[in-house]
């Protein structure tokens, strides 16, 4: 064998194990490309199912957030009277206080009218006895 068959020889050896390797490449290259295929598949059946349950679940809240809404509309009236009943009550309140006053005040003006009218008592009973001593001297 000559030198150039040797040289020759290892190319085509050199060549072989290239082909070997790049085949070897290629074919994990395609295991991986049928693997992520797989979980892509895998992903969209997946996101199928949870766009179907958030769908469902959407549906649903739309219903409570209705039935709440109408619920909510029956107790606004109660809501309302309680607090039309608290502004009663405050208004009660004042009168009452505002009662409380007048009495104390004619409270007081009676007193003094009570008072007064001692007064106003004690001194006819003063100005009937002076008329009777008077009376009886003449």
């Amino acid at each position: 064998m000559t030198a150039g068959q040797i040289a020759g020889l290892i190319a085509a050896i050199s060549f072989l194990l290239l082909v070997i390797f790049i085949g070897m490449f290629l074919l994990k290259v395609s295991r991986t490309i049928s693997e992520v295929n797989s979980s892509i598949r895998s992903m969209t059946s997946n996101v199928d199912v949870i766009a179907k349950q958030t769908d469902k679940i959407m549906a649903t809240s739309n219903t409570l957030v209705k039935d709440v809404d109408e619920k909510l509309n029956i107790v606004t009236p109660v809501f309302q009277a309680a607090a039309d009943l608290g502004e009663s009550v405050s208004d009660l309140n004042k009168a009452t206080h505002n009662l409380t006053s007048k009495v104390k005040d004619t409270g007081k003006k009676g007193a003094t009218a009570g008072i007064a009218g001692t007064v106003g008592r004690t001194a006819w009973n003063m100005f009937a006895k002076h008329r009777q001593a008077k009376k009886n001297r003449s």
